[in-house]
């Protein structure tokens, strides 16, 4: 193989895993301060989605109209973050983990519903605005602008979390609330609004996801199947509710997913599901399990 098909795989895996990583950001969160493992969150990516394409329809006149309208539907879904948990999250923190994925499960077909019955189940598409509809030659190599755009996004996301939870006097908070809840309401701490706080963020990410990847995407109720398994599998392997394990992983299994394509291209995903499963035989806590956040 040529070190330009090299280059390139990697590239395409890299802006794969960044894609998996927009996904995988709010997932992780919650799981890491609530222990929730949010099985809705697919379906809140896809009403961001459609929120971002009611903005700019199927041709975005700019980028700056693009991404306000990612912003747009990031506060729109945190918004149904914070209802969604005054009314399902909420009552299910102190019950065993098979009641919450059973109603984040409900909230999965209530958000299909509501889709079918705003936007209707036609299919529909979003092209790229003009300045990311093209491509960037590096010499003999033409990387797309999108998934140029889609790596500094995944990139940037990931340094604002990361700045975020280990470097400011808040998310030293969120990994004390994670760490012993109880503890951290003895202290002073207003647990509660701590963990609203987190939903509300982890909604925003997946709303601010469903607007980033929106070009190049078939709107579907079905959308957040899509992303939604490889973004499990990055949370998983990544070791449950860690952020840099999340990224790592996401970036793993985009480079993986980018070369089987190439190498096997009859067995789409192959490579994948054997790639977890053989890594979780052989460490099953994930990359940097045992350390929440």
């Amino acid at each position: 193989m040529a070190p330009i098909d090299l280059l390139f795989t990697f590239l395409n895996g890299l802006s794969t895993g960044m894609a998996v990583f927009l996904v995988a950001a709010g997932l992780t969160l919650i799981f890491g301060i609530l222990k929730i493992l949010n099985f809705a969150h697919g379906a809140f990516f896809m009403i961001g989605a459609y929120v971002a394409y009611s903005i700019t329809g199927s041709n975005p006149s700019s980028l700056w109209i693009f991404i306000l309208a990612a912003l747009v539907a990031g506060v729109v879904v945190a918004a149904l973050g914070f209802v969604t948990d005054r009314i399902v999250l909420r009552r299910l923190r102190n019950v065993d983990e098979a009641y919450t994925l059973i109603a984040t499960f409900a909230v999965v077909l209530i958000c299909s519903g509501v889709v079918k019955l705003i936007w209707g189940v036609n299919y529909a598409s979003v092209n790229p605005p003009p300045l990311l509809d093209g491509a960037i030659a590096a010499g003999p190599l033409f990387i797309p602008s999108y998934s140029l755009f889609v790596i500094i996004a995944g990139f940037a996301v990931y340094l604002a979390l990361d700045i975020a939870i280990h470097r400011t006097w808040i998310g030293k908070l969120l990994q004390s609330v994670a760490n012993d809840g109880w503890m951290s309401g003895l202290l002073g701490i207003n647990v509660p609004f701590a963990l609203t706080s987190t939903v509300i963020a982890s909604f925003m990410l997946a709303g601010l996801a469903g607007g980033l990847l929106l070009a190049n995407q078939t709107l579907s109720p079905i959308l957040g199947e899509s992303y939604l398994l490889l973004a499990f599998m990055a949370v998983i392997i990544g070791g449950l509710g860690n952020v840099r394990g999340a990224f790592l992983a996401s970036v793993l299994l985009g480079v993986i997913e980018s070369g089987s394509s190439l190498l096997i291209p009859n067995m789409p995903g192959m490579a994948t599901y054997v790639f977890v499963i053989l890594f979780l035989l052989a460490k099953p806590q994930g990359l940097l399990g045992g350390h929440r956040i």
